[in-house]
Parts: C-alpha cells; sequence; structure tokens
C-alpha cells in the first residue's frame, strides 16, 4: 500500500469534531477502486514536510438539514343541535312509538286526575281529539280497530318535526274562561314556539357568529394578508406545543374566550418545504422548510377579536368543514382534511 492510499485512509476513519461527509467519502473510495483498477502508471506523490500532519477534511460543504417548527390551533366549536333525521329515521321513529302505544299498558287517568277536576276535564277534551296518551303521534289509537295501521302513510307529514311541534304546542294549550260584556268568553292561551333550528346568522351569512350551523363543528380560520386564509399559528418559542398553543389562542383572539386545549400531543402535522431552501454558512445549518404540528381546542362561551393581535392576522370566520376545504389553500387541506370532524 503506498503513502497515498494511507492518506485515504487516514481522511476516511479520522475522528474530529468536524468528520468527513458521507457523500466525500463516496468519492474518495470510487477515486481508489479506479487508481487501483487502472493499469496507467501514475506519478508518485511527495510525502509532506517533516513535522506537518495533515488537516482533516471540514464539513463546510456539507449542511445539516433542519426545519423550523410551527404550532398551528385548530380550534373549534362542536355541534349545539343534534342533526337532522332522514327520511327513513323520521318513519322508524314514528312507528316506533306508534308501536309503544299498542304494547304499553297504559295507567288510569284517575292515577293522575281526580274524577271531575277540570284537569280531568282537559284530559276527556283533548283525549277525543288525538285518541291516544301520545301527544305527536297523530290521531292514532293503539287499542281500536286501526289499531294494526302504525306505518306512515306515503305523503303523510306527521313524522316531520314541525308538524310534531305544532301539535305539541296545540296540545299545551289552555282554555280560559272569562266574563265579558257578552257572557262568558272562553279564549286559548297560546304556547311560546321554540327556537328554530336556522338561526339570523343562517340567514344573514354572518360567517364571524358562532350562532350558526348549529348542527356542525365550526373552525376558526384567520386572514393572514392576500387573501390567505389559515388556522391560527406561529413559531414556537422554546416551549411545549402545548403552552405555544395556549399562546397562539390568547395572541390571536384575545382574552375573552374561553377555551380548552386538548392534549400535550398534535393530531396532525404538515411538513412545507420551500422553494429555495435557506443556509448558513457559519453555523452549517440548511433550513428545508417548516414542519407544522396541529393541536386541538375547544371553545366553550365568548368571541374572537383579532385588534391589534401581534401576529398579524387582519380577520377572522367561523366556518364548517367545506366551508374550511374552499377557504384554505389545497396543500393546506390535504394537511387537516382527515383529521377535521365530519359534523
Amino acid at each position: 500500500m503506498t503513502w497515498g492510499h494511507e492518506i485515504v485512509k487516514q481522511l476516511a476513519w479520522q475522528s474530529k469534531p468536524f468528520p468527513i461527509c458521507r457523500s466525500c467519502l463516496s468519492a474518495l473510495q470510487s477515486r481508489h477502486s479506479s487508481a487501483a483498477a487502472s493499469p496507467v502508471e501514475t506519478a508518485p506523490i511527495e510525502p509532506p514536510p517533516s513535522g506537518q500532519t495533515l488537516s482533516p477534511l471540514t464539513a463546510s460543504q456539507s449542511h445539516t438539514i433542519a426545519y423550523k417548527l410551527r404550532a398551528s390551533v385548530i380550534l373549534s366549536r362542536p355541534p349545539l343541535l343534534t342533526r337532522t333525521l332522514t327520511p327513513f329515521e323520521k318513519a322508524y321513529f314514528l312507528y316506533q312509538r306508534r308501536l309503544n302505544e299498542r304494547l304499553a299498558l297504559p295507567f288510569t287517568r284517575y292515577f293522575y286526575y281526580s274524577k271531575g277536576t277540570p284537569g280531568d276535564i282537559e284530559w276527556k277534551r283533548k283525549i277525543k281529539e288525538r285518541k291516544s296518551p301520545a301527544r305527536d303521534i297523530g290521531a292514532y289509537s293503539g287499542y281500536g280497530d286501526e289499531a294494526w295501521n302504525d306505518e306512515l302513510m306515503v305523503g303523510s307529514n306527521i313524522s316531520e318535526p314541525e308538524e310534531q311541534i305544532e301539535a305539541l304546542r296545540k296540545d299545551a294549550e289552555v282554555e280560559v274562561k272569562e266574563m265579558g260584556g257578552e257572557g262568558e268568553v272562553v279564549r286559548k292561551e297560546e304556547v311560546e314556539r321554540p327556537m328554530p333550528r336556522i338561526t339570523e346568522a343562517d340567514q344573514t351569512g354572518d360567517l364571524q357568529s358562532l350562532n350558526r350551523r348549529l348542527e356542525r363543528t365550526l373552525f376558526l380560520v384567520v386572514n393572514r394578508g392576500k387573501g390567505e386564509w389559515v388556522f391560527p399559528n406561529s413559531f414556537l418559542e422554546s416551549e411545549s406545543l402545548h403552552t405555544a398553543a395556549e399562546r397562539i389562542i390568547v395572541q390571536t383572539g384575545g382574552v375573552n374566550m374561553n377555551t380548552w386545549v386538548v392534549g400535550n400531543m398534535p393530531i396532525g402535522h404538515q411538513v412545507y418545504n420551500y422553494a429555495q431552501p435557506s443556509r448558513d454558512k457559519v453555523k452549517c445549518i440548511e433550513t428545508r422548510g417548516e414542519k407544522i404540528f396541529f393541536m386541538k381546542a375547544r371553545i366553550m362561551a365568548g368571541q374572537a377579536n383579532l385588534k391589534g393581535n401581534p401576529l398579524g392576522f387582519g380577520d377572522f370566520r367561523w366556518l364548517a368543514k367545506e366551508e374550511v376545504k374552499d377557504a384554505l389553500r389545497s396543500r393546506d387541506w390535504n394537511a387537516v382534511k382527515n383529521i377535521l370532524p365530519e359534523r
């Protein structure tokens, strides 16, 4: 083995603070193999001067690959109402209630009302109209000749929630007798209607209101300029992801939101590569892009207020999943579409 081969071996196996990189080692080994196989004579390598040692190869041309860490908060408002039933489910539940009227043995009405009392008289008046103690299954009797006919007929709207609400309101009305100029006057005290499932915010298209899409989960997205909508996010500042999520919520929407960060672990992540990596020649670090970790959070009360937020977000919206798809960029949507709930 020549003295030049000793140099290659020394460079390949020398252990210093800046060892030779893998690519350089492969290049040196390939050169050694080609030189050993070639029959061409080469000039002898002159030895270095006495008392002078070889300096190892530095990593000035090989950079450590790094990514910036960013925390992103998926702040959501859970559904406030159950979802709307399908036509099959409406018919099924009506059938179940009517079947219960057929199979259940009711108590005598005198268990609830004494004979001859106003309550007993009111009960008799109402039972003639609905033919059953149940108040929301239409005119149906579980003990008559038509008891077998307990399924929903085609074209009937008895199973619709609106019809059942009206039936319950009508049943809850109380007749009041008053003495007027023409004698005794009977009037009915109307019962207040329940709140509708479609709110004013739904009708006006207010995307900043939490009082919309009550059947769906809403997610907070913010605008960071040029029409780009994202989830609230920020770079990590020597902190845990949980602490970063709490800080981002306060810096984004202010302190008037009652929120809860769910857990310490992210529910998803995204790797975003820059078009042109940035290199720090002093620290020998090549920053390829960003790694974004998504943290789950809930809002229980309050509202976002982006006035004077230090993260530079200018506007916000509360959107359902399909609306989030239209707002986010395609690469951001692909990163979160499988971790957002359907409802």
